[in-house]
C-alpha cells in the first residue's frame, strides 16, 4: 500500500467512525451512509484533503449540510493520528490538515524500494497485449509510426509497472492486396533495371519509392538476371521474399534504435497458411451471422447495431482484410487467452473500430475486452514552418530521418506529451535546443543537477545518509513539502495512467517533478552549515533523483548524470 493510500485509509476511517458516532448519538439519522470520497482542496491553505460527505447526507438527514459537517467534526477522534485539524468550510465541506510526517515518510519507501518505487499491483498479473505500429512492411516507417511507437511502448511500460502481464506485438501485413502491389512494383523495376524503362510499363498504382528500385538493383547485384526466364508468379514471389526480409530487418533496426523491443512479430500470412482465416468465416456462418449475396459472403454487422453489413469473402473467393483481422483477434483472445487487447491505431481507422467489436461479440468474446486507442497525426515544424521533407534525403520524413535530426529521447518525449487523440506540433528546432524551453532537456537537466549536487558533496566527504539517520521532520518548508507530495504521487500516477490508458500522464509528471525540484533548489540551500538539515535535504534530493530516474525509465528515456 502506498503512502497516499495509507493516508486516505486513515482519514476515511476517522470519518467513518465519526459518522457512526453521530448516528448512534442521534445527531442525525439516515438509512444509508454515502460513500466517502476525498479530494485535494483547490487552495493549499485549506489543508491536504476535503470531503463533501455532509452535503451528500443533507437530503436524507433533512438538515443543513454545514450543521451536519459541524456535528461530524465534533465526533471525530483524531488524537494520536496524522490528522492535526478538521475544519468546516463553506456550505459544508470538511477540510483536513495533516501532520507533515505523513508525507515525509515517503522517503523511507523510496529508499526501501529503490528502482521498484512506483510499481503497483493493480493489474494482478492479468494478461494484456498492446499491439502498435504494425507498419506496412512494403516501405520504411513514417512519422505516424513514430508517434504510435512512443505511445504504444510507453503504454505497455506503464501497464507493466501497474502489475499487468504485458506482451508487445507487431502485426506484419505480409499478405493481401498491398503485398501483390509490392510484387508488381518489384517485378516491373527488376525488368526495367535489366532491359530499360520501356521494357514494361510500371503499374499505375504501384509503389513509386526509390526503395523499390534499390531492392531490384540489390537483387540483380546478387543474382543477376536469373528471374527473367521465370514465370511471373515465381518471379514476383522471389522478389517479394527478398525485399520483405530486407524491409523487416530495416523495421526492426529502426525500432530497436527507437528503444522498442517486441515480444511477438505476428505474420498475417500465418493466418492464411494455418487455415485460421477461412475457419473464422465458417465459425461465424455456424453461429448464424453470415449470408450470401451476389456471390460474396457477408457478416451480419447490423445484428450488432452497425449501419451496414460487411463483406468477408469476395465473389472471387478472396478473403477481405476484415475477415483476416477477425481471425487475428480471435487468435489473440481464444488461442492465446489475453484478458485484454489494446490496439494503437491511426485516427483514419475509426470506422473499423465498432465493426471489429461487433465481430468479437458474434464470436462470443466480450467486445469490452478489445480496446482501441485512436491516434492523431503530428505536424513536424522546422524554422516555424511545416517540415515535410527530410534535411538529409530531401524526401518524405521517415522514422529513421527523424532520429537523425533529433535524439531518441526527444522523439519519445515529444510524441508522448499529449493524449493520443490530440493534435500537436513537434518543433524539431526546440527538440535539440539545450535550454529550459525544451521540456526533455529541462527534465534531464534536473536529474543531472541532482547527480552533480550529490557528487560535489561526496567530494567533501558528505554522502547520502540512510533515512534512519535523518530527522525528516526538518523538511517542513513549503517547497520541501510540495516536492515530497509530488514524489508520493508517482505510484498513483502509474495507476491513473494505466487505468486511463494514458501514458502521457507520466511525461507530464516528470515535467512537474523537475519544476518542483528546481523550485526547491532555488529556495532551499542543500549544502547548509546545519548538518542535520543538510542531511535531510540531501536525502530529499536523492529521493527525487530515484523517482525522476524511475519515471524516465518507464518512458525509456535516459536519465543523464552529467550534461
Amino acid at each position: 500500500m502506498t503512502i497516499l493510500e495509507k493516508t486516505q485509509q486513515t482519514v476515511t476511517g476517522i470519518l467513518t467512525d465519526a459518522l457512526t458516532a453521530c448516528q448512534d448519538a442521534g445527531d442525525f439519522s439516515c438509512e444509508t451512509l454515502p460513500a466517502i470520497s476525498l479530494e485535494a482542496p483547490r487552495e493549499k491553505a485549506f489543508g491536504e484533503y476535503a470531503t463533501n460527505v455532509a452535503m451528500l447526507l443533507a437530503k436524507q438527514a433533512h438538515m443543513n449540510p454545514r450543521a451536519i459537517a459541524e456535528k461530524i467534526v465534533a465526533r471525530m477522534q483524531t488524537a494520536g493520528t496524522i490528522v492535526t485539524a478538521a475544519e468546516v468550510a463553506g456550505a459544508g465541506f470538511i477540510n483536513f490538515r495533516l501532520d507533515p510526517a505523513y508525507i515525509q515518510a515517503v522517503l523511507v519507501d523510496i529508499e526501501t524500494q529503490g528502482e521498484a518505487f512506483g510499481r503497483v499491483d493493480v493489474g494482478a498479473g492479468q494478461k494484456i497485449m498492446v499491439e502498435f505500429v504494425s507498419a506496412n512492411p512494403t516501405g520504411p516507417m513514417h512519422r505516424g509510426n513514430a508517434r504510435g511507437g512512443a505511445l504504444g511502448d510507453c503504454l505497455a511500460s506503464v501497464l507493466d509497472w501497474a502489475g499487468y502481464d504485458v506482451t508487445r506485438e507487431f502485426y506484419v501485413n505480409d499478405a493481401g492486396n498491398q503485398i501483390e502491389k509490392f510484387a508488381l512494383s518489384l517485378e516491373a523495376r527488376y525488368i526495367q533495371e535489366l532491359q530499360g524503362e520501356d521494357a514494361v510499363p510500371f503499374p499505375e498504382d504501384g509503389y513509386q519509392g526509390e526503395d523499390i528500385r534499390q531492392h531490384a538493383r540489390d537483387f540483380i547485384a546478387q543474382h543477376g538476371d536469373i528471374l527473367l526466364s521465370a514465370d511471373s508468379r515465381a518471379r514476383k514471389d522471389t522478389l517479394v521474399a527478398f525485399a520483405l526480409q530486407r524491409n523487416m530487418e530495416g523495421l526492426k533496426r529502426d525500432l530497436e534504435k527507437y528503444r522498442i523491443h517486441y515480444d511477438v512479430w505476428f505474420l498475417e500470412s500465418s493466418l492464411h497458411e494455418s487455415g485460421a482465416a477461412r475457419a473464422v468465416v465458417d465459425e461465424l456462418t455456424q453461429r448464424g451471422y453470415t449470408y450470401e449475396k451476389e456471390g460474396a459472403i457477408w457478416f451480419r454487422a447490423t445484428d450488432f447495431g452497425e449501419e451496414k453489413d460487411d463483406v468477408l469473402v469476395r465473389a472471387n473467393g478472396f478473403l477481405t482484410y476484415f475477415a483476416v483481422d477477425i481471425a487475428y483477434h480471435r487468435n489473440k483472445f481464444l488461442e492465446r487467452n489475453f484478458d485484454t487487447v489494446i490496439n494503437v491505431w491511426g485516427a483514419d481507422h475509426h470506422g473499423h473500430v465498432s465493426r471489429l467489436k461487433a465481430a468479437m461479440a458474434a464470436l462470443g468474446i466480450d467486445p469490452a475486452r478489445l480496446e482501441i486507442l485512436l491516434m492523431q497525426l503530428v505536424r513536424l515544424m522546422r524554422g516555424g514552418e511545416v517540415a515535410r521533407m527530410s534535411k538529409r534525403t530531401g524526401k518524405a520524413i521517415t522514422l529513421s530521418d527523424l532520429l537523425d535530426e533529433t535524439s531518441v529521447d526527444a522523439a519519445r518525449f515529444y510524441f508522448n506529451m499529449r493524449q493520443p487523440n490530440a493534435h500537436f506540433d513537434f518543433d524539431l528546432d526546440l527538440a535539440v535546443e539545450q535550454s529550459n524551453e525544451n521540456p526533455v532537456f529541462y527534465v534531464q537537466y534536473a536529474h543531472a543537477r541532482i547527480c552533480s549536487i550529490i557528487r560535489l558533496l561526496a567530494a567533501d566527504g558528505v554522502t547520502v545518509p540512510k533515512t534512519a539517520d535523518v530527522d525528516l521532520s526538518l523538511l517542513s518548508a513549503p517547497q520541501e513539502i510540495d516536492l515530497l507530495k509530488l514524489l508520493a504521487e508517482f505510484p498513483e500516477e502509474i495507476k491513473r495512467a494505466a487505468a486511463m490508458r494514458e501514458p502521457s500522464r507520466i511525461t507530464r509528471y516528470v515535467m512537474d517533478l523537475a519544476a518542483a525540484f528546481h523550485t526547491f533548489y532555488n529556495a532551499c540551500r542543500v549544502n547548509t552549515e546545519d548538518a542535520a538539515l543538510r542531511a535531510a535535504r540531501l536525502k530529499l534530493v536523492d529521493g527525487t533523483r530515484t523517482v525522476l530516474k524511475n519515471a524516465l525509465t518507464v518512458l525509456s528515456i535516459d536519465a543523464p548524470e552529467q550534461m
